[in-house]
């Protein structure tokens, strides 16, 4: 029967569900996953400290130093074992044992080997930051993972250590534990054990002598030996001996009082002397400790037995240390020190100087010049960050411009300065050829004088970001990750060093392929057998048609322009320099150049640690490249740049805008040969120099009576023209008679039965070197004269001819209007003048003055300049009289300096601080240029 209208059995199903609520079915299923889990972490940890390590006692006393290789895997260097000095527990002061204990485990004298209430806390940190934020190792753990394990973060390496500390404090005492410890580890500067270390920064063999600040200087140096190094950085080494002094307050060890005493004391009065030095390619090594550390988790290449292989060229790097040595045969000559006002102090400064060698196909750095006579401290090869001037043209400016526009060699900017910056006061100028500009220039042109003006117009039309883009995948770092205008002449905030600048000009040099430059190759671990390769990845960076054309109007930079300096006979060799200035101040802080061949890249910097000081010689980086790049490529093959396909070359005619084929009448002098991206060549043809239409209808008449020739002709065409006339008697050579507007001309006195072969050209009046094909007629003057009378004719000839004589002629040239003025005396028949300046122009002039406008002047070129008298009337006319002729010379200060002695000004910006100011100030300016064209 039903109960309520319910069955039993549904009655019976409902006290069933009663009996067991959800939550305990939860509670049982999470009990039972925690047991699973439990018992996976337990058998897991388990397998840990199975297969942990066995405690070695070899190991635990001396440190292992690493083994550094050089490119052929010959030893260069043994890092560890000249920098160690053993002390006994005995040995070490109360003062430093607190410091210790106090920083680095307060509780080392109680714990069992494992600081559980520091576990706690750096569990919690870890949970919450992510694993590895915060470590509790204890000073027992420490010795053990420097001793037995690697330094990855990894959960089976920590089980490990904590697992071995327990073990170690069963077979050692504390004082055994602490004593291994300081003398293990590394302190900095290549010394390894409390013992170096004091004589190393205090010049100290007796522990005993040690004051409270310097025990708190080697309490503190083991977190970051490299950053605290108190040589380098003393003031991050006077923070961190506060913190180790705050930490000894905190646990009791000394008084407030004894710690403001201490903190008072200034680092650099503690430091002994000099630092001391174990390896003679310390900038190298340098480099190499930073890329094993940055790139190998955990590792020190002076505690951990590493078997380092690089790629240092002994031979390169040797050569580089000398030039910048105080060798007394060092060719490069360094100025003397220079006095300046610092903070109200007067300085005496010295030049500095850094340099990089790269290897050009693989990225590998052969040698570092850290600095001249470098120890340790700033590397100026590497850590500078100075404003690159004009050598960022490249890289911001044109490259971009050829890989995202395709554009020619030949590409026409207009450099028609000052520049002005939109919504800003300021301009950019190109102080090239005494404050003149060169108007419509092409690419090559601008970047061999390193014209300032059409670099920042070139920025301005390819577009800030296409810019950034592709000096990014070049390596470069922009200050703020922003671009500025003023980064194409490199005078903003971005700054640079000759490892950064090498890298990326190597990638022109490589065909478009970039990778990071790298000093090490690989890292071997001898005791697991483990081998890292860190060699970095190539990316194709930009097309092979613009590090070609790029690498190509490099090449003209260094044969014809603002490098000629560093140009070398023989070698195939592309380059730019760059210098900077500082706002309202003449000269330059800082002087680049960056060069390379198929087999190097070299750049190298000078400069002075203190930029209100000016270079005396901006042309010694042009010295240190060309020496090490003569030395280094002796004895081997250095090939040429090979031109890719998607390249051609083709003839242009000069001055056509845009790039016009030449036609077959342009002059050889007015036809350049560019290149041009495969597909972007130019395809029509100039008419500029097209010949003029000949004269028609010429005929030549014979009056036996009035002893002349009758020329006439006719001219249909509307072009403006005058004609040049000419004649040979007899079979002989052609001689000038006339320029005329008329279509007749009559020849007086003409001889008696001689022949006569005349020629008339029409010659455009819109360009002197546009002219037709010659016409041309015989006449043969007829009849018989009385020999008396010829007689007396030819005497009157050639008195004639004697009495035309040019004399005082004068010839200068004006910079401010590139025009040659030229004048001279005559006295004698009535005459025109034929006028050449030797080499570049020739006109015809009928008054005794002539000028010519000199479009490309050379600076420090001479001229010849002739002037003939031609005959107009009579038995004169056609007869060429004496010339006379006068010389001039175009001023030095045309162009710039390289070879001639004016100053290269590649001009970036930068404010009384050093930093550049992204507005670009007037003085922003450049004059990288040596010759007008």
């Amino acid at each position: 029967m039903a109960d309520n209208g319910q069955s039993r059995t549904a009655r019976r199903k409902q006290k069933k569900s009663k009996k067991k609520p959800i939550w305990k079915r939860i509670f049982l299923i999470a009990l039972i996953a925690c047991l699973v889990i439990g018992l996976g972490v337990a058998g897991l940890f388990s397998y840990y400290i199975a297969t942990a390590p066995e405690i070695d006692a070899s190991k635990l006393k001396t440190p292992f130093p690493s083994k550094i290789y050089d490119k052929d895997g010959d030893l260069i260097a043994d890092l560890g074992n000249k920098a160690r000095t053993k002390v006994e527990y005995e040995e070490l002061p109360d003062v430093l044992i607190d410091a210790v204990t106090a920083t680095e485990d307060s509780r080392f004298f109680e714990h069992p080997g494992i600081d559980v209430w520091r576990i706690g806390g750096a569990v919690i940190a870890n949970v919450t930051n992510g694993f590895g934020s915060e470590g509790a190792s204890t000073i027992t753990q420490q010795l053990v993972e420097k001793s037995f394990l690697s330094h990855e973060k990894k959960i089976s390496l920590k089980v490990q250590e904590m697992w071995l500390a327990l073990q170690l404090e069963q077979e050692y005492s504390k004082k055994q534990i602490l004593e291994m410890y300081l003398n293990k580890v590394y302190y900095g500067s290549g010394a390894y054990g409390v013992g170096k270390a004091a004589e190393v920064y205090f010049g100290k063999t007796d522990l005993s002598k040690l004051t409270l600040p310097e025990a708190a200087i080697l309490a503190g140096l083991p977190q970051r030996p490299s950053a605290y190094n108190p040589y380098e950085n003393p003031e991050l080494m006077k923070d961190r001996m506060n913190t180790v002094l705050s930490l000894m307050v905190q646990h009791g060890k000394i008084s407030e009082k004894q710690a403001e005493k201490a903190s008072d004391v200034k680092i650099k009065s503690l430091l002994s002397k000099s630092e001391e030095e174990n390896n003679k390619y310390l900038a190298f090594l340098d480099r190499v400790r930073k890329e094993v550390k940055n790139k190998v988790e955990g590792a020190n290449i002076y505690t951990d037995g590493l078997k380092i292989y690089t790629t240092i060229d002994t031979d390169v790097q040797e050569h580089v240390q000398f030039l910048l040595s105080e060798n007394e045969n060092n060719p490069i000559d360094y100025p003397e020190p220079q006095t300046i006002e610092v903070d109200n102090e007067t300085k005496e400064v010295d030049m500095r100087a850094g340099m990089v060698v790269l290897d050009t196909q693989s990225g590998a750095i052969r040698a570092i010049g850290g600095g001249r006579n470098y120890t340790h401290g700033m590397n100026y090869a590497t850590d500078i960050n100075r404003q690159p001037g004009s050598t960022f043209k490249p890289i911001i400016s044109y490259g971009p411009a050829i890989e995202n526009k395709q554009w020619s060699t030949y590409h026409q900017l207009n450099d028609d300065g000052p520049y002005e910056i939109k919504g800003s006061d300021q301009e950019i100028h190109t102080w090239v050829n005494g404050g003149h500009y060169y108007d419509w220039v092409s690419m090559r042109f601008a970047l061999r004088e390193s014209l300032n003006v059409p670099a920042v117009k070139t920025l301005a039309e390819i577009g800030y970001g296409t810019a950034q883009k592709f000096a990014e995948n070049l390596g470069i770092e922009f200050a703020n990750d922003q671009i500025a205008l003023t980064d194409a002449i490199g005078g903003s905030e971005t700054g640079t060093n000759p490892m950064e600048l090498a890298g990326a000009y190597r990638a022109f040099a490589n065909g478009g392929i970039y990778n990071e430059p790298y000093a090490v190759t690989k890292v071997e671990f001898p005791d697991t057998g483990k081998t890292i390769n860190l060699k970095p990845e190539s990316k194709a960076v930009m097309s092979d048609y613009t590090a070609y054309m790029m690498t190509d109007m490099l090449k003209t930079a260094i044969s014809e322009g603002t490098g000629q300096l560093a140009d070398i006979s023989g070698l195939p060799v592309a380059g730019k320099t760059g210098t900077t200035n500082l706002e309202n101040k003449e000269g330059s802080p800082d002087s680049w150049f960056t060069g390379y061949t198929t087999k190097y890249t070299i750049s190298a910097w000078t400069g002075y640690d203190y930029q209100k000081a000016i270079l005396p010689d901006t042309k010694i980086p042009h010295a240190l490249f060309k020496n090490t790049m003569m030395e280094i490529s002796q004895g081997i093959e250095t090939p040429d740049f090979e031109k890719p396909d998607s390249v051609v070359e083709k003839p242009v005619e000069e001055g056509s805008r845009p790039a016009k084929l030449p036609s077959d009448y342009t002059p050889s002098s007015e036809i350049v040969k560019e290149l041009f991206v495969k597909g972007n060549e130019p395809t029509s043809t100039s008419e500029k120099f097209d010949q003029l239409d000949p004269v028609e209808s010429l005929k030549a008449t014979f009056d036996k009576k009035a002893k002349s020739i009758k020329v006439t002709w006719d001219y249909s065409s509307d072009d403006n023209v005058s004609f040049d006339v000419k004649a040979s008697v007899n079979g002989g050579s052609m001689q000038g008679l006339s320029s005329t507007d008329d279509t007749s001309l009559e020849i007086s006195n003409v001889e008696p039965n001689a022949t006569y072969k005349i020629q008339v050209t029409a010659v455009s009046e819109d360009s002197s070197a546009s002219s037709s094909e010659p016409s041309t007629v015989t006449v043969k003057a007829s009849g018989k004269q009385d020999e008396e009378e010829q007689d007396e004719e030819e005497e009157q000839d050639n008195n004639g001819t004697e009495a035309m004589q040019v004399s005082s002629v004068n010839a200068s040239f004006n910079p401010g209007n590139k025009k040659v003025s030229m004048s001279w005396d005559y006295s004698g028949p009535p005459a025109t003048y034929k006028v050449v300046i030797q080499g570049i122009s020739s006109q015809q002039v009928s008054s005794t003055n002539a000028s010519y406008f000199l479009e490309f002047p050379h600076p420090g070129k001479t001229y010849t300049v002739s002037v003939t008298p031609v005959g107009k009337n009579g038995s004169n006319q056609g007869q060429q009289g004496s010339p006379g002729s006068a010389q001039f010379t175009i001023p030095t200060d045309q162009g710039n300096d390289e070879g001639t002695g004016n100053q290269d000004g590649d001009n970036g910006n930068e404010d009384n601080n050093g930093n550049g100011n992204d507005n670009g100030a007037e003085n922003e300016s450049e004059n990288d240029s040596d010759e007008a064209a």
